[in-house]
């Protein structure tokens, strides 16, 4: 075998190599597509959570939509005020913090107030024990309290407490809606962030049945509404909900509840200077 017949073969081969890659590169920057230089900066200033708590596939989907204007410059619920903060500044805006929400149990009928109509005794999932003639609960509308939402949290902010009840610590919830998602009661509701006073009950039954099954659950009897000072609690589906735009949180409602349906937090009111 001659040389010639080995080199004109690899020349070749080099020769196309590098007429593809010219080809390639003008071809990208030909075709490129320009990225909005303030959805970089919004990307690098995001944790990277990546965990769709905003809505938005992963921390570059919410950056382009905040740079396009889709999206809220307060949206990462992993971040915080300080990133909303970040992101205001490169958009030039201001951060409105008020906004935000944090996922709440609408139930407080634990064991001591809310019996059960059965022992289980099967999987240790609120999916699964929801699959048995709805839950061993006497309230259908209930929390469970088997802690499917607690594996669902990323962020450590859901426990189970005494009294086989979930209860969520607003100050690690992170807005992510996993809890929500897994729930099979629909216990799990969005409030604001700075709300102290929430109806924590589920049940749309009557009163009457209500006051059977729950010692805590709303009876219907509308005394709530009658004395709410800015008139923000309705009364629909035998069950009382409060306008949180309109509420002020002044636990009037709170004292007047006969089954203390209403739960009001008077710590977190003094905290956030409510």
């Amino acid at each position: 075998m001659s040389l010639q017949t080995i080199i004109y073969p690899v020349v070749s081969l080099g020769g196309l190599g590098l007429l593809f890659g010219a080809g390639l590169a003008y071809a990208s920057q030909k075709f490129a597509v320009e990225e909005d230089p303030k959805a970089t900066a919004i990307r690098d200033a995001l944790p990277g959570a990546n965990c769709g708590g905003c809505g938005f596939p992963g921390c570059d989907g919410f950056a382009k939509a905040v740079a396009a204007g889709e999206a809220p410059v307060n949206g990462c619920p992993v971040g915080g005020e300080k990133v909303a903060s970040e992101v205001a500044s490169i958009m030039g805006v201001e951060a409105d913090g008020d906004g935000k929400k944090v996922a709440k149990v609408i139930c407080n009928g634990d064991t001591t107030k809310c019996g059960d109509k059965f022992e289980y005794e099967g999987i240790q999932d609120c999916v699964a024990a929801a699959a048995v003639q709805g839950g061993s609960k006497s309230c259908k509308y209930g929390c469970l309290g088997l802690g499917t939402c607690v594996k669902a949290c990323q962020f450590d902010a859901i426990e189970i407490v005494d009294g086989r009840i979930a209860k969520i610590d607003p100050e690690k919830c992170t807005s992510c809606g996993k809890c929500l998602e897994v729930c099979p009661k629909n216990v799990i509701d969005w409030v604001p962030y700075k709300q102290s006073v929430v109806i924590t009950c589920n049940n749309n039954e009557k009163g009457k049945a209500v006051k059977q099954k729950c010692s805590v659950g709303c009876i219907g009897c509308q005394i709530c509404v009658k004395n709410c000072p800015t008139q923000t609690i309705e009364f629909k589906n035998n069950l009382a909900s409060i306008n949180y735009d309109n509420c002020i949180n002044c636990f009037v409602c709170v004292e007047k509840c006969p089954t203390k349906a209403i739960e009001g937090d008077l710590e977190r009111k003094q905290k956030l200077n409510l």
